[in-house]
């Protein structure tokens, strides 16, 4: 009998859990008010579908270029904290005010400073999960905070119909209720960038609490890899769209609440299958076995006929994200070098507007030759990336050796 113990298999940094509670409350309240935004648009405000469009846009619009900024500043560690907690409480402010609005130009505003709040936090927290943990654990890291961010994304949604269907709230009330989850989102968000001071830098301290180094003005935070991925955003369809083809096959409009939850119960379990694949094979591999999963179902959708068929496929296309996103960031944060900020900023600014672009040209797509053409045009070019990226990644490993 071998009386030798195994080493221990080292465990996340409480800041990681604390950003993944964060990530969990903030969802959870954001999400009791977005799929609550067009019945209050168009029902209570007698708004049309162009002032939808005009809300999502915007929003998006207003994220993507922030986030760039944003993770230039987040360069200086000094600042990310100070970031994070600007961009939650920009958030957990302006949310419940959408109550109030009367006008849909109103509503608009406000979703537009929460996004930007959204851009503002989201590279410096993401460079904090980075530095805090060590690189052999990142991929499972990203993988914590999605999957926790996903399961606000479903608690949300129930806590709203609840609300709705068995305690006699009207949407202002629901809205307003958002506030609730928000406040112990800014306290968890002060307590992780206070407790993880000590490990990745805040303050000018390094990792190991030595000095940190200036960030090199050689470094470069993307590789060509931000290309492939941007172009996966770029050609992925919209979940909006994904909805519309659903209900075209049958999915009644009542049960899309629940079908979005269904579907980030799977996107949540998945990503922690995704960061743990990320860490034993690698990001690239992992982000390659997700396309060729996206380009496979998007084809289904395509010649989906019924509303099972597309009940089975949505929620099967949430194992996307799952396989995605977590090592999406892991490689973001092992390519960045001294520039984290400067890389999650360029990353998630560049993948939001390649992912807004997408989406208008798909829904073009879609309104001129119908669902099954623009579902066929995103699995073929999804297709595409999956193979060129596997044949880029086979001659570089076949270099190496």
């Amino acid at each position: 009998m071998n009386s030798a113990a195994a080493p221990a298999r080292p465990g996340l940094p409480r800041a990681v859990k604390l950003f993944g509670l964060v990530s969990l409350l903030n969802d959870f309240a954001s999400e009791m008010i977005y799929p609550l935004l067009p019945a209050f648009v168009t029902g209570v405000l007698g708004a049309g579908a162009g002032a939808l469009g005009a809300l999502d846009g915007a929003a998006e619009f207003a994220a993507a270029g922030v986030k760039w900024g944003a993770g230039r500043l987040a360069d200086r560690p000094a600042r990310r904290g100070r970031l994070v907690v600007l961009g939650y409480a920009m958030a957990v402010l302006v949310r419940p005010v959408i109550s109030l609005a009367g006008a849909a130009w109103q509503v608009i505003g406000l979703r537009v400073v929460d996004r930007l709040g959204k851009g503002l936090r989201t590279p410096p927290r993401d460079a904090l999960i980075a530095d805090a943990t060590p690189a052999a654990l990142r991929g499972r890291a990203f993988g914590l905070q999605r999957g926790l961010d996903h399961a606000g994304a479903v608690l949300g949604p129930l806590v709203a119909w609840w609300l709705l269907a068995h305690r006699g709230a009207n949407l202002r009330t629901v809205i307003a209720a958002s506030l609730v989850p928000g406040i112990v989102v800014l306290v968890l968000a002060i307590w992780a960038v206070r407790d993880g001071k000590g490990r990745y830098g805040a303050g000018g301290a390094g990792p190991q609490g030595g000095p940190l180094p200036p960030p090199t003005a050689s470094a470069r935070p993307l590789p060509p890899a931000l290309l492939a991925i941007s172009f996966f955003y770029l050609l992925r369809m919209p979940e909006t769209l994904i909805i519309l083809r659903s209900q075209q096959l049958g999915v009644a409009v009542a049960v899309v609440p629940l079908l979005w939850a269904a579907v980030h119960v799977v996107k949540s379990s998945t990503s922690f299958a995704g960061g743990g694949w990320s860490d034993r094979f690698g990001p690239e591999r992992t982000m390659w076995i997700g396309w060729v999963c996206y380009a496979a179902l998007a084809a289904a959708m395509a010649a989906a006929s019924t509303a099972l068929q597309a009940w089975l496929l949505f929620l099967a296309l949430g194992v996307v994200a799952g396989l995605t996103e977590s090592p999406e960031r892991a490689l973001v944060a092992q390519l960045a070098g001294d520039r984290q900020g400067s890389g999650f900023g360029v990353y998630h600014g560049v993948t939001g507007l390649a992912a807004l672009a997408g989406g208008v040209a798909l829904g073009l797509v879609f309104q001129a030759g119908g669902g099954p053409r623009a579902f066929i045009v995103s699995a073929a070019l999804g297709g595409l990336l999956a193979v060129m990226s596997a044949a880029s990644y086979l001659r570089r490993t076949g270099e190496a050796m």
